[in-house]
């Protein structure tokens, strides 16, 4: 099945690799769901194709409830759901000793929890299917560990865990499962930095080396354009001149 009419359902989707992303698979045809908690974005991300099948939704991954409901969306009007890409996340850059135990708990709720209530809410339909794709944004700090990045990187690691065991699940089922691990991009994932001297550095380093939303974009298309036969588990994709 090549990606046009496929059913694409995308949290995370009003800015950055979410966007990138539905541009990339609206231009292909796919049928798009796509949620955040940001409506005006996501409806102006639809008026860029009126000729495509977009639907658009407010959600909060951190809700069970809310993640739920964009699924049923996509299958009440299109009957199935081919894809769940979960690419909703924050990264607040701290040291541990600052004891940011809010930011954690943020960190946790929406990086583990929200691709815990994607899996959750679209399993039963891709079981009922026997066949269909769980896709995560993960991060190249879920492979490799630096200071200032602990819990963060204690995020990525788990849905990098969490999506191999589910690979160990369901392949049994035909579900492909993928993960998309991005180093240094440029999106507006450094809004979530509230320390100030973190922010500015990793803004630095976005503009100096940073890859586009366009280029992650472009490996989660391959992955989902793959053969139904082929199961792309894990992508990293680093700046040539980033160094961890």
């Amino acid at each position: 099945m090549s990606i046009e009419n496929k059913v694409v359902v995308i949290t995370g989707a009003s800015s950055g690799i979410g966007a990138a992303t539905t541009r990339a698979l609206a231009k292909k045809h796919a049928k798009l769901v796509i949620g955040a908690r940001r409506l005006d974005r996501l409806n102006e991300l639809k008026n860029e194709f009126p000729d495509e099948q977009i639907i658009t939704q407010k959600v909060d991954v951190t809700n069970f409830d809310e993640v739920q409901s964009l699924v049923d969306t996509a299958v009440k009007n299109f009957g199935r759901v081919d894809v769940l890409y979960n690419n909703a996340g924050i990264m607040p850059v701290n040291a541990l000793e600052n004891a940011a135990r809010s930011e954690w708990q943020q960190i946790l709720n929406v990086n583990v929890m929200g691709v815990l209530n994607g899996i959750s809410a679209a399993l039963p339909t891709m079981i009922k299917q026997q066949s269909g794709q769980i896709m995560a944004t993960d991060s190249v700090a879920g492979h490799v560990v630096v200071p200032n990045l602990a819990v963060y990187n204690g995020s990525k690691f788990a849905v990098r865990a969490i999506m191999e065991g589910l690979r160990q699940e369901q392949h049994n089922n035909n579900i492909r499962t993928t993960i998309v691990s991005p180093g240094s991009v440029s999106t507006e994932l450094y809004k979530s930095i509230n320390n100030q001297e973190n922010r500015e550095a990793e803004i630095n380093v976005e503009k100096q080396i940073g890859l586009s939303a366009e280029n992650i974009a472009s490996s989660v298309v391959f992955a989902i354009d793959s053969p139904d036969n082929m199961d792309v588990n894990e992508v990293i994709i680093r700046p040539i001149k980033q160094n961890i």
